[in-house]
């Protein structure tokens, strides 16, 4: 396990909506027929990669790259392990945690205003209300996985990609 890229590819404090966390979404995106996303992110190492800034193998690599904190408390490592680690604690729902990591609001956007069944049964409106669908997956995967990176290893988007893959059943 080792620590992601240095780079994120947008500034996630700049944003209006408030955080929800994982709880809030997986209310209603954990079952086989609305396709098992809150399953598929706790079985990834996203939903560790928070974790994975706790320990001593991680603040080695933060201290050798010259921080003069914890790993767990440095810009540059949680920009990659963590959601809403710098957002106005006004923005941050009752439930949300950073400690859950690379979570669904990274990829989607801060859920606030989307997460309501009646919004979100419209890609068009939840899009209107913050949601966010990225056309090149690879190239914002790629904001962290990339030889920035002090533990980098080959990122092979395709295969990685099939692993996270969450789907919306129709109908």
């Amino acid at each position: 396990v080792g620590i992601l890229a240095f780079v994120l590819p947008t500034n996630l404090s700049a944003q209006p909506y408030g955080y929800e966390g994982t709880q809030v979404c997986g209310m209603c995106h954990k079952t086989e027929k609305a396709g098992q996303q809150l399953k598929i992110w706790q079985e990834s190492k996203h939903a560790q990669a928070y974790k994975t800034l706790l320990t001593p193998e991680a603040d080695k690599i933060a201290a050798e790259k010259g921080f003069k904190t914890k790993a767990v408390e440095t810009k540059e490592c949680l920009k990659c392990h963590a959601t809403g680690y710098d957002v106005d604690k006004s923005l941050i729902g009752t439930k949300f945690k950073v400690e859950d990591g690379v979570q669904c609001e990274s990829c989607h956007g801060a859920g606030s205003a989307y997460k309501a069944m009646a919004v979100m049964k419209s890609r068009e409106e939840s899009i209107k209300k913050g949601m966010t669908f990225h056309e090149d997956k690879t190239k914002y995967c790629v904001g962290c996985h990339n030889p920035e990176s002090p533990t980098y290893k080959e990122f092979k988007f395709e295969e990685m990609w099939k692993k996270i893959e969450h789907k919306v059943p129709k109908g």
